[in-house]
């Protein structure tokens, strides 16, 4: 049932969530979904009362902000997100990259492919509005790993 091949460049947990997508039909997708929305992680409370270092991902059609960390010099990457509760499709986009990615190294999060979101198989499913605001988490999440690898080099320098 799969409709667009996984990329080899997935890391291990997003290749995985991506092959639970492909094995159900596109209602269920939709579900899937609805179910990561409610799996999003709570803000650590050192983000939650500093909202000024979370980036706002404006592409998306509901309030959403992402913070990256970058730890041990690029081998574990954490994703934190801001995402209301009445928002489950960004909610949802949102945990399935924060599930996805946890734990992973910067290169690994850095050689996801752009098309990532379409993997999902939503894309008749969600508007391309909602598909896009996936694909800008996704750039927001490269950009602050590159800015945090880059720091991190010139203060080793």
């Amino acid at each position: 049932m799969s409709s667009t091949p996984i990329s080899p460049a997935l890391p291990v947990k997003l290749a995985e969530i991506v092959d639970d997508f492909q094995a159900v039909d596109e209602r269920e997708r939709l579900q899937l979904l609805l179910e990561f929305s409610r799996e999003l992680a709570d803000l650590p409370a050192e983000y939650g009362k500093h909202p000024e270092l979370l980036e706002q991902v404006v592409e998306c059609q509901t309030p959403l902000f992402v913070k990256v960390d970058v730890a041990d010099g690029g081998d574990r990457v954490d994703l934190h997100f801001s995402a209301p509760a009445e928002a489950p499709t960004t909610r949802g986009f949102a945990s399935v990259l924060q599930q996805g990615l946890a734990g992973a190294t910067a290169s690994e999060v850095l050689a996801v492919p752009e098309d990532t979101p379409d993997m999902l198989g939503l894309t008749r499913a969600v508007t391309p509005l909602r598909m896009r605001g996936m694909g800008a988490m996704l750039m927001r999440i490269k950009r602050q790993i590159a800015q945090q690898l880059a720091a991190q080099g010139a203060a080793a320098s």
